[in-house]
């Protein structure tokens, strides 16, 4: 077993690593943006813009926080309120009183929460450099209610209405969240390709070992537990290689041993009265046909690919001239451009065997190339009576032949499909059959571009 490459530390700390680095960078911005960002302004309306909503017109603009406006409502009673209304906000409700002609006890304030007390806070507004247009204004912070009891028996509320989308406190939190996650993205792409190249390079390992069996061991790195991982794929692909080895010479040691028991039957049937001898050198004939057929088998498949970078359309125009120079009615309908790794004597022996096989029972062989989802299909179309549904796998198995007489002028030795499927799958692709509608056999070769 052979493995290129070294541990860089656990799969489990790599990760780890990750999340505390993004934990570490979140909690940094939180507390730089604690630190730097200005506090939250809050909304504020003065005295002035309580009148104004009495009024029926809105707020002045005075900040960029984005203040609801303030809602006025009539009601049919006296509103609740708490007693400590009428010993908060003084000089604000004295300022309202004043303007509305009524007296302090006529306004309440009211907070939700237990507001300090808001006894002389104001704003002083000036036009710079001109200390006689000063004034100053009492202000309330939202949230409040301001009730109203009118000379006429009525009672109105006023208050800030619901807020309208993010203040401007809220929207430069939102932007320097945005900001952290863009700056962030970078290294999160970088540090999951980083984990995620190992894993590709395992996977692109496992499907070179699916077209080529006897593709070299993956020379990959990373974590420990990737490098653990690549070992066993390796030590799997070697104990692979050798169990088919080990399986094909024992079946070319089988068929090369048969000869010697049928040589001895070949000078016994000499023995044998003249009618019977043509009948048995004929079966005899036949077994040293297939282990004949049996042996290249097993020689083409221990012998090690040539596998080269071709263009499949003019390997399989080259295969269907060379048929066609020697009387076969074949021809090639359409064939697209299309460049793959492979064993050029393989895979013309895999087109070979296919348009010989409908020519035989079709007569005729047309042949297509076309490629779909990175897929190189090779379609051979005959004319023939085409194979019952049951038969279209098992006609692949070796020496199997739907033709009962055994006749090797009209059903061959049985191992043409058999041996066309496994160079197919040799390179990572398949061979199939299927019945036409209209009649006649059509055989699909796919193989990865």
């Amino acid at each position: 077993m052979k493995l290129l490459g070294r541990g860089r530390g656990t799969l489990f700390a790599q990760v780890f690593g990750l999340v505390l680095l993004a934990v570490v960078g979140a909690e940094a911005i939180n507390l730089y943006i604690v630190f730097h960002l200005p506090p939250p302004f809050p909304n504020f309306y003065t005295e002035g813009d309580v009148m104004r909503a009495l009024h029926g017109q809105a707020p002045r603009a005075r900040d960029k926080n984005n203040s609801p406006p303030l809602i006025l409502r009539h009601e049919m009673q006296q509103p609740p309120f708490e007693p400590a209304a009428r010993n908060v906000f003084r000089n604000f409700r004295d300022l309202m009183a004043k303007d509305l002609g009524l007296t302090r006890d006529d306004i309440l304030v009211t907070t939700t929460g237990a507001p300090p007390d808001f006894q002389g806070y104001s704003i002083v507004r000036a036009r710079i450099g001109q200390q006689s247009d000063r004034r100053e204004e009492n202000f309330l912070l939202a949230p409040f209610q301001v009730i109203i009891h009118t000379k006429a028996g009525q009672w109105l509320t006023v208050q800030p209405g619901p807020s309208r989308g993010l203040n401007y406190f809220q929207q430069r939190l939102l932007l320097w969240f945005a900001a952290s996650v863009l700056a962030l993205i970078p290294v999160a792409w970088l540090f999951a390709r980083y984990l995620a190249k190992p894993m590709t390079q395992f996977a692109a390992a496992a499907e070179r070992f699916g077209r080529d069996p006897r593709a070299p061991p993956m020379t990959i790195s990373g974590s420990s537990e990737i490098v653990q991982a690549a070992a066993a794929f390796n030590e799997m692909q070697d104990r692979l290689r050798r169990y088919v080895d080990d399986r094909t010479s024992m079946v070319a040691a089988i068929a090369h041993d048969l000869r010697t028991p049928l040589t001895r039957l070949r000078f016994r049937v000499e023995a044998a009265p003249d009618e019977a001898q043509a009948k048995m050198n004929a079966d005899i004939d036949q077994m040293e046909a297939m282990i004949a057929a049996t042996l290249t088998f097993v020689r083409d498949a221990q012998a090690d690919p040539q596998r080269t970078r071709l263009e499949l359309s003019s390997l399989l125009e080259s295969v269907v001239d060379d048929m066609a120079e020697t009387g076969a009615d074949v021809a090639v309908e359409r064939a697209e451009k299309v460049v793959i790794d492979a064993d050029s004597l393989a895979l013309r022996r895999l087109i070979t065997n296919l348009i010989e096989n409908a020519i035989k029972y079709g007569a005729r062989a047309r042949c297509t190339l076309s490629v779909h989802d990175r897929l190189a299909e090779i379609d051979i179309e005959d004319d023939g009576p085409g194979v019952p549904a049951p038969e279209l796998n098992r006609v692949f198995d070796p020496f199997y032949r739907r033709e009962p007489s055994r006749n090797r002028q009209t059903g061959g030795i049985g191992l043409g499909l058999s041996v066309a499927r496994s160079i197919a799958r040799a390179h990572g692709g398949d061979v199939a059959l299927q019945n036409r509608p209209q009649g006649g056999l059509r055989a699909k070769v796919t193989l990865p571009v």
